[in-house]
């Protein structure tokens, strides 16, 4: 444990103990508040609001305020907070993640932060994984909202633009995390004040807040902060390249053989190494690289002469994308195809990451080697990572099973400590031993018969896979031995019943194959989940939520339901409560340990055993030599030939060093990412404020003019270098100058050739200064300022989309600094400063070529055109209207398994 992991545990250790102290300081306010009526616990509330906007310490209203929320949650869900809960609630307060294990009520927890911090009239933003939670939660948790006069929005994809606004203007608004994020991306790319969102018709916070990003709380924070934080949300606009191109490339790649240069050559002998092969891929590191042999076989096919000239640059990329889809991106694995469409699986969760798309030209050319339609490449129009999106809150909180695991990260990336929050009863679970095996078919022979064997003695039994192939596979040798189970993985035939499925994970001898995370959010109930089935009996008659008799129906089916689910809990719980099988550790602890926290909710009994081989990705990449060695010397086989597995502490402790070393490496990764993207971060920053502005109606004339005169020197500067005047280029600079404003008579008459440097500076600003003012003479001042602002906006939304092109490109190719001894980064930064000076220049320099010679037609008596309408819906996914589409992946990393493995070569 590092020296900050101590000092993090040591801090938060105290910490906690007055959270303990403060908990007594609530309860005391119930036994007055329980003889309250509804109207007298809203009226309690009103007054706390009108207190927190005159300016009081919302640390202060905690106490009352904390102590209205639970007797309305026991009031209207029937739900009393326990102690624990308000310990999580005020963690969440403080803006740190609360570590609560599952089956301990995060979902209420929340509320009480909630509704704290909304009293300030803010907003509240409560994210969430997917969709179908953030709906859930919010109607689940809606009556104790109501009871207090909290509003609830609900933000969903594809949304029609008036709910969307009306969701951000109400006092906790719910939603997913690129949800929010691309709103915060497509305001930022609204041509009228009227189009933007997130806002919710508030007004702007005091100086030195962040608008309209008061306090947000991510649920499933390691998720959505870590896992999803090398993934970039990504705007996209109009194609670049021609389908057929990735077709053509797709034929060449499957002509190209593939090879492996002998390891251990002495460098001398590489230089003069002849390859007998057309490429070679590194899975490791995500790459491929094409031998002499491989680039003249492509020459021929593509009937060029030299492939590596400049004007072959994007044939190149083709190539690289063409074999990198053909050597190192697997279908059901890396992808699934579904109805013509290549869907990009979730390394992590094993969803579809639906409206996601590798960039780079590589999505499109799995495509072309798949055989389906292939969508053309798009440009980035705007882009923000999740890990600067959600650093813009000023107050930012979470809550997980799972986050001790990543608290430095959490502290070092976002500045949040991990609370561990005990659990309410104690944890009896039994975490068993891995068993490890010498080879896959002899662990999947093994976990087979541990499934049929606890599925005949009752015991519900929930499997953790790492892919959609593997979740697949095992289930075939289920069918093949009779056991019913069902699957959990990303195909949409499955996701669709997802909450269904993990919610009766824990009836009788019930067997439920999971890929890694899926069903996050939903909680397994020993024997059956009541509610559930309660909602499905009333659902075959017609009913839905919201619906007038829907609740009493729901009731009237509860009590036979419980009764039978009592049973059948009983009889799980003589067979050892939930048994969680893993069938392959992950490259991070902390995934394991969300798999295990499935069992043992609420103080039930359970169990947990991992099933390894020593042919597993993490333990062949990682110590796959020695455990192999390990296993020929102490493994052995049955009498009925089956494999017979290890369980020795040193395996274990290879696995965990193995999986230390993955986290390492991931954590340098999303570092180096966001190092990056900081950059970009700042700049994107100054563009949008600048937006911002010209949408609030800032009087853009002083800029103007300042700028106007502040290009006229700059070309001044650039056409007069030398001290000599026979060394100026007058004839570039009076041709630049014409491309401006036309001269007038008695600046042509100006012998320039004769005039001081700074004399023919103020000369050349005074003429562009008073023609501007003409301008403004004929146009009118309202017109005039109109135009300055429609101007502006179009020309920086059009520079920024070029500048993020540039910087792209920039990106790409900035690891070839290290060959020259620069540091990559520092390149980077100043090249991309260069850039960003070019942008703004080039934003003026557009504007004053504009200014003094568009032509205005004003239609009765409005100003200029009008700006473009908003469509309804605001797409988060797939494709919205106007061939824009919505990305949450960027370029393909490589794997950070595979690279943390190279650095133990």
């Amino acid at each position: 444990m590092s020296f900050l992991d101590r000092a993090l545990r040591m801090g938060e250790a105290k910490k906690f103990k007055s959270y303990e102290q403060r908990v007594g300081r609530i309860n005391a306010f119930e036994p007055e508040l329980e003889h309250y009526t509804d109207a007298e616990l809203r009226e309690a509330t009103d007054a706390l609001r009108e207190r927190a906007r005159a300016g009081e310490s919302l640390d202060e209203l905690l106490y009352e305020c904390f102590a209205l929320v639970r007797e309305a949650g026991k009031r209207s869900l029937g739900m009393r907070h326990f102690d624990v809960q308000l310990i999580g609630g005020m963690v969440l307060h403080d803006g740190a993640i609360a570590e609560m294990k599952t089956g301990e009520g995060k979902t209420l927890t929340a509320t009480l932060a909630v509704v704290l911090n909304s009293l300030a009239g803010r907003g509240v933003h409560l994210v969430t994984v997917n969709d179908y939670l953030a709906r859930r939660d919010a109607m689940w948790m809606k009556p104790v909202y109501d009871m207090l006069g909290v509003s609830v929005g609900v933000l969903q994809n594809m949304q029609p633009y008036e709910d969307k606004r009306a969701a951000y203007a109400s006092d906790v608004t719910y939603g997913t995390n690129s949800e929010f994020g691309f709103d915060y991306l497509r305001d930022n790319m609204a041509t009228t004040l009227e189009e933007k969102v997130q806002h919710g018709g508030r007004p702007k916070p005091e100086e030195g807040k962040s608008p309209y990003h008061a306090y947000a709380i991510v649920d499933e924070v390691d998720n959505i902060l870590i896992d999803e934080a090398r993934t970039p949300l990504i705007i996209s606009g109009a194609p670049e390249q021609a389908a057929d191109l990735y077709a053509r490339f797709a034929r060449l790649a499957r002509q190209m053989e593939p090879g492996k240069t002998p390891e251990g050559m002495d460098p001398r002998m590489k230089k003069e190494f002849v390859a007998d092969f057309d490429f070679e891929f590194d899975e490791k590191h995500k790459t491929v690289s094409v031998t002499e042999r491989g680039v003249a076989k492509a020459e021929r096919f593509l009937r060029i002469d030299h492939l590596y000239r400049a004007e072959n640059g994007p044939l190149v990329n083709h190539l690289i994308q063409a074999l990198k889809a053909e050597s190192l991106y697997k279908r059901d694995v890396d992808y699934a195809v579904i109805d013509g469409e290549v869907k990009i699986i979730d390394e992590f969760t094993g969803r579809i990451l639906e409206g996601r798309r590798w960039s780079e030209g590589l999505h499109q050319a799995v495509e072309a080697k798949e055989g389906v339609r292939v969508q053309e490449e798009n440009q980035t129009l705007a882009t923000i990572t999740l890990q600067n999106y959600f650093r813009m809150y000023d107050k930012l909180a979470g809550m997980t099973g799972t986050a001790l695991t990543e608290a430095t990260e959490f502290m070092k990336i976002y500045n949040l400590p991990v609370v561990q929050i005990p659990t309410n009863r104690p944890m009896i679970r039994q975490d068993e031993n891995d068993q490890v095996y010498k080879t896959k078919d002899g662990k999947w022979a093994a976990v087979t018969s541990e499934i049929v064997a606890r599925h005949e003695a009752g015991q519900p039994v929930l499997v953790g896979t790492i892919s959609v192939e593997v979740s697949e596979l095992l289930s075939e040798r289920l069918r093949r031995r009779g056991i019913p189970h069902t699957v959990l993985n990303a195909k949409p035939e499955h996701a669709e019943r997802e909450g269904e499925t993990v919610a009766e994970a824990g009836a009788p001898g019930a067997v439920t194959i999971a890929t890694n995370m899926a069903g996050r959010g939903v909680d397994i109930k020993l024997g059956g989940n009541p509610e559930h089935l309660g909602r499905l009996e009333v659902a075959k008659l017609g009913l839905q939520p919201g619906m007038p008799d829907y609740e009493d129906h729901l009731a009237k089916v509860l009590p036979s339901i419980e009764a039978h689910l009592t049973e059948a809990r009983e009889r799980v719980l003589d067979a050892g409560g939930l048994f969680i099988l893993g069938t392959e550790r992950h490259e991070s602890r902390r995934i394991d340990n969300q798999l295990r926290g499935r069992s043992g909710r609420q103080g039930d009994p359970g169990a947990s055993r991992f099933f390894l081989s020593a042919q597993d990705d993490l333990v062949r990449l990682f110590a796959g030599e020695r455990i192999y060695k390990i296993l020929d010397k102490l493994g052995s086989v049955d009498d009925e030939g089956n494999e017979e597995p290890i369980e020795a502490r040193m395996l274990s402790k290879q696995i965990e060093k193995a999986q230390k070393k993955v986290e390492e490496q991931n954590f340098l990764i999303r570092k180096h990412t966001l190092e990056y993207d900081d950059v970009l971060n700042q700049q994107r920053e100054v563009i949008y404020t600048y937006r911002d502005e010209i949408l609030e109606g800032r009087d853009m004339s002083e800029a103007a003019r300042e700028e106007v005169a502040g290009l006229i020197e700059r070309l001044v500067l650039e056409y007069t270098e030398g001290d000599f005047v026979e060394d100026w280029d007058v004839d570039g600079l009076l041709a630049r100058l014409q491309e401006i404003f036309t001269p007038s008579d008695s600046l042509a008459a100006m012998d320039v050739r004769r005039a001081d440097r700074e004399e023919l500076i103020q000369a050349l600003q005074a003429e562009a200064l008073a023609q501007y003012d003409r301008r403004e003479g004929e146009l009118g001042e309202e017109l005039m300022r109109a135009l300055e602002r429609f101007l502006l906006l179009q020309i920086i939304d059009q520079r920024w989309r070029e500048h993020l092109y540039d910087m792209d490109y920039l990106r790409e190719g900035i690891h070839l600094r290290g060959f020259a001894q620069i540091e990559p980064l520092v390149a980077y930064k100043n090249e991309a400063f260069e850039l960003f000076r070019d942008l703004m220049n080039s934003v003026w320099g557009d504007f004053a070529r504009m200014i003094f010679h568009v032509e205005v037609t004003v239609e009765g008596e409005g100003p200029a055109p009008p700006p473009p309408r908003r469509p309804a819906p605001r797409a988060s996914s797939s494709t919205g209207g106007g061939r824009v589409s919505y990305s949450g992946g960027g370029a393909a990393q490589p794997s950070a398994l595979a690279m943390a493995a190279a650095g133990a070569a």
